[in-house]
């Protein structure tokens, strides 16, 4: 591993048996404190992960979904994600060309609560109260507001002047906090409380339920307590695959984890390493493989109870090898979907003493969700919604009881079948992106965490755009658009590129990285 620091950087490691890393830092915080008193990497995730909801409001809340990647010996998936109301019928959306993105329409289950009571029950050791106890006081008491969740939160006033709930609970003076404000969410701070009392139930099958079916009744929505009462998370086998001997793993579709293996599947048949990092060779050949990844994903990827999308069919090594064989090194492509055989998020990781390490993402998905907040709960709603497609005989067409496609992905790597890495980039569909550019600094280039964190990133937009951040050379810039592709060049670097954090296994401790595009800190003891 290269212990040189290339890349501008607000940010060093944390080298520590015990380590929190997440991008707010009153939340990494709350966890470390948890694993002090003797709690595990899991109870340190679910106070993390609550302790998020209340001070950065902005990315996740009580109406997010979950996913998470659990190491306890093995390795398992949890997919706390939830589905679209029963009674809202695919004719809701007639005459409509996308999903909308505000309002009762866009709202799915939230599942976030229900996974960490999930992840309570099997990997937990301290009481679940005690774990939701520092988000429960800094709704009561208040918590400062950091800067780049300020500058969130003064952008959502202006998305969100419609929705009177939602502006009565986050923006009661007309205006979004500044930096340092001091805000308290004393309705959040009672649904934390009834959640914290019955482990989640309350949220799901009680007092919590009945109040979103009364918001929902009274704004025209179809979300119901039955709906609520119906959700169960559900642990999954997770996807690989073989990077050069580390392996990448993720959640299994509906999430679009699917995207960075394939990605990175396809990589394996060239030598990245012998390539100039930021050179355009190197992002020519990791654009393409992701181009060519997005179009299998956004043509498959949905709910797994209504597809038959299969790990062997899209991930099969040999299949894998003859598209990677079409890969030009002078030109861009335009990528089609194979044919396969016919059968504003947070993030944060916590590893322990002990070898546990988790990984695990939550996320309203566009800023504060859809802007609908159940009166009196403090809950914004995800817009989860708004990632179904109204294509008819789209694998992923919206359809009542379903699950959306999902850009929320927590990563995980490892290493002759021990553990390395716990690891996540939040940001939409920069998340495989960002895992697939993390891994190949690391494996193929040696970067230690955080300089692989540090280091520029690339995206490909939804239009085939490629954005580049600053810090390629001028000539990577120009050489991408000699070969066809269409390259915009940002001025500064951004959250728009992603936040990662990283607990990467390094002997008896683990070393703790984290995004310097983000508010938060890796923190450890």
């Amino acid at each position: 591993m290269d212990w040189r620091f290339p890349y501008r950087s607000q940010r060093m490691p944390v080298i520590a048996p015990n380590v929190v890393a997440t991008g707010q830092p009153l939340a990494a915080q709350a966890g470390l404190r948890v694993l002090a008193e003797g709690g595990t990497a899991a109870d340190a995730a679910i106070c993390t992960a609550a302790t998020l909801t209340v001070v950065e409001p902005t990315a996740n809340g009580l109406g997010s979904d979950a996913f998470a990647l659990v190491w306890d010996g093995a390795l398992h998936g949890l997919n706390a994600s939830g589905r679209s109301p029963a009674g809202q019928p695919r004719s809701a959306f007639e005459g409509m060309t996308q999903m909308p993105a505000l309002g009762w329409q866009a709202v799915t289950v939230p599942g976030a609560v229900s996974g960490w009571a999930s992840l309570h029950e099997r990997h937990g050791r301290l009481p679940f109260e005690r774990l939701l106890a520092p988000a429960i006081r800094y709704a009561t008491e208040g918590f400062p507001v950091s800067p780049m969740t300020a500058q969130g939160w003064q952008r959502a006033v202006k998305r969100y002047a419609a929705f009177p709930d939602w502006m009565a609970t986050f923006a009661p003076q007309g205006r979004g906090p500044e930096p340092g404000d001091v805000v308290t969410l004393p309705d959040h701070a009672r649904t934390l409380r009834a959640i914290a009392e019955s482990k989640g139930e309350a949220f799901y099958r009680g007092g919590i339920a009945a109040a979103i079916e009364r918001a929902a009744v009274a704004g025209g929505g179809a979300m119901r307590a039955g709906d609520l009462a119906a959700h169960r998370p559900q642990w999954v086998e997770p996807w690989q695959v073989d990077y050069r001997g580390v392996v990448l793993h993720e959640i299994p579709p509906n999430g679009q984890g699917l995207a960075a293996l394939i990605a990175l599947g396809l990589l394996r048949h060239f030598d990245l390493a012998a390539l100039p990092r930021d050179g355009v060779d190197s992002v020519h050949l990791q654009v393409e493989a992701m181009k060519a990844a997005f179009a299998d994903v956004r043509a498959y990827v949905c709910d797994p109870d209504t597809c038959a999308l299969r790990q062997a069919d899209v991930l099969a090594p040999a299949g894998l090898e003859a598209r990677a064989h079409t890969l030009r090194m002078d030109r861009a492509a335009d990528w089609a979907p194979r044919a396969l055989p016919k059968s504003s998020t947070v993030y944060l990781c916590a590893a322990d003493a002990e070898g546990h390490m988790v990984s695990w993402i939550q996320s309203n998905y566009e800023g504060f969700g859809s802007g609908i907040v159940a009166a009196g709960t403090g809950i914004a709603f995800q817009n989860r919604g708004s990632g179904f497609v109204l294509e008819r005989g789209h694998p992923n067409e919206y359809a009542p009881g379903k699950r959306p496609y999902h850009t929320i992905i927590p990563g995980f790597l490892t290493r002759d079948g021990g553990p390395l890495a716990a690891f996540g980039v939040m940001g939409g569909p920069m998340q495989p992106q960002g895992h697939a550019q993390v891994v190949v600094r690391m494996v193929d280039q040696g970067m230690n965490p955080q300089a692989a964190i540090d280091a520029p990133r690339w995206q490909v937009m939804d239009d085939g755009t490629i954005t580049l951040e600053p810090g390629f050379p001028e000539t990577t810039a120009s050489g991408l658009a000699a070969r066809g592709h269409r390259v915009r060049v940002v001025t500064d670097e951004s959250v728009f590129f992603g936040g990662a954090q990283m607990a990467w296994r390094h002997g008896a401790a683990y070393i703790g990285a984290s995004d310097p595009r983000r508010d938060g800190q890796a923190v450890g003891f």
